[in-house]
């Protein structure tokens, strides 16, 4: 459950606590960067083959290796490498050195990349879930929350909220919530109601999961499956977990999670005053929206390459991963080639979970000609008059990244693929061009990242502030981008 870009006043962001040394700053200490600096006079063929060879010889394991012209002229050249399983202080990292100099080139150690914090284990995805927005009242109870005059709704939330902010890697089972009669009653509600509008409108992968969801981990409208028994089944599947968390996340730990195919989840439920509405994601949106097209091959891959991109990426970086993140897992489209055959049948699936757990939205989204009460309920006939339906527009990451959205009405702007395999190639790409200085290698046998180069990480800071900044500044421009006659055909 990703932050929204923008946020309440009221809702305060704890300081980032500090941190003490942890097994993966000392799995860092393990490398060593290499810098090879040679002049003209000294190049000669195979003078890079030569420094290389050095290091075969001594069986060292290089994890990058790059070469350019030094200060960008014509006055030389560099090779800089990166060791993995040896720090710097080593004998053998000393006499590697010396034998590269020995060549007649210059060569030295060079300090480690200083790169924002990021975890390295699922472990450490316990430390991305400390700083929770509103921590201390169970989440983001803001006083235009529907529960926030309902005290005993608060209390409730603050139990719930100390079981999730109780747990940690390697606890064992995630402890299951014992729902109240009112809690079970909101969720059925929703349910049914959503149940109705997948049939129509989901995406094809999306009902293919349901049918095991409701054998394998309890999904019905008689009872709130837990967070436990849906995790078990996701390893069977994708390898995705699920991790309880209490509240809203900054956009730079949410996505850090992703990279460990942990999705953090709240537990609590919406206010059963009104079980259709509820300002900030609970577990209706989680469960439902989200878990299924976790077991999705394609959709889980593509998740989870978004949070690999996130690690160690700065702060400008995890706004437009977030950005991408908004416009496919939340409120992403999918063409489906189910309806290729039926001229009444506009051929648009919801993927997205903010959709898919909407069902006002579904049909906002997904249906050719939107009702005006569907207008009406999303805010989309006071906040946008002339649009009559949203703009549906292809898929491109590099628009998608820096595309402004709402976050307090029905979206005016969808972005849609051809395919889910379309979609997760597209991210994979966009992944791939981003300019960063380490590329964070995920071993699935063990849970665990390997930075590509030597990196020191920083200190943990949050990114909520400059999100919030970010966003208003998108806020200010969405009525100069959807002010005049939106309803043309896309």
């Amino acid at each position: 459950m990703i932050s929204k870009l923008a946020r309440p006043a009221s809702a305060a962001l704890p300081k980032c606590r500090a941190f003490g040394t942890t097994a993966g700053d000392a799995r860092l200490k393990n490398k060593t960067r290499v810098g090879v600096w040679f002049s003209r006079f000294q190049d000669r063929p195979g003078i890079a083959s030569d420094v290389l060879a050095v290091c075969r010889t001594n069986n060292l394991n290089l994890t990058h290796l790059e070469s350019k012209l030094f200060n960008y002229s014509f006055d030389g050249a560099t090779i800089e490498f990166d060791i993995d399983g040896l720090g710097s202080d080593h004998p053998k990292i000393q006499d590697v050195v010396a034998r590269i100099r020995a060549l007649g080139v210059q060569a030295d150690i060079k300090p480690a990349i200083q790169v924002p914090w990021f975890p390295l284990s699922r472990k450490e995805v316990d430390l991305c879930v400390d700083e929770v927005i509103s921590a201390e009242s169970g989440g983001l109870l803001a006083p235009d929350h529907p529960g926030f005059q309902d005290e005993g709704y608060r209390l409730r939330r603050e139990k719930i909220a100390e079981i999730a902010n109780s747990y940690r890697w390697g606890d064992g089972p995630i402890p299951k919530i014992q729902y109240t009669d009112d809690e079970i009653k909101t969720w059925g509600a929703v349910y049914e109601r959503l149940e109705q509008n997948h049939d129509r409108w989901a995406c094809d992968e999306f009902k293919e999961v349901l049918p095991e969801l409701k054998k394998e981990a309890g999904y019905g409208k008689t009872q709130i499956p837990q967070l436990n028994d849906i995790s078990e089944y996701l390893k069977t599947k994708t390898g995705f977990c699920l991790r309880p968390v209490c509240g809203l996340l900054s956009a730079r730990d949410f996505l850090n999670a992703l990279a460990f195919r942990t999705f953090c989840s709240t537990q609590y439920i919406r206010h059963h005053g009104n079980p259709f509405y509820t300002p900030e994601p609970d577990i209706c949106h989680e469960l439902i929206g989200h878990v299924p097209l976790l077991a999705d091959a394609q959709f889980a891959e593509f998740t989870q390459k978004v949070g690999l991109a996130s690690l160690g990426a700065s702060d400008e970086e995890i706004v437009k991963l977030a950005n991408i993140y908004w416009f496919t897992v939340e409120f992403g489209l999918v063409k489906s080639e189910l309806a290729a055959n039926d001229p009444d049948d506009s051929g648009i699936r919801a993927m997205g979970a903010g959709i898919l757990s909407s069902f006002g939205e579904m049909e906002w989204a997904c249906a050719g000609q939107p009702s005006e009460e569907c207008r009406e309920m999303g805010g989309i006939s006071k906040n946008f008059p002339k649009l009559m339906k949203p703009k549906v527009v292809p898929f491109i990451p590099q628009v998608a990244a820096t595309n402004a959205y709402p976050i307090t009405t029905y979206q005016p702007q969808y972005f849609i693929g051809e395919s889910m395999r379309e979609i997760k190639e597209s991210i994979s790409d966009y992944c791939d061009s981003i300019n960063r200085k380490f590329y964070p290698v995920f071993d699935p046998m063990t849970g665990t990242v390997n930075p590509s180069r030597h990196v020191q990480r920083l200190s943990r800071t949050s990114t909520a502030e400059m999100q919030g900044e970010k966003q208003k500044e998108f806020f200010d421009n969405l009525q100069k981008i959807y002010g005049g006659d939106a309803s043309d055909d896309e």
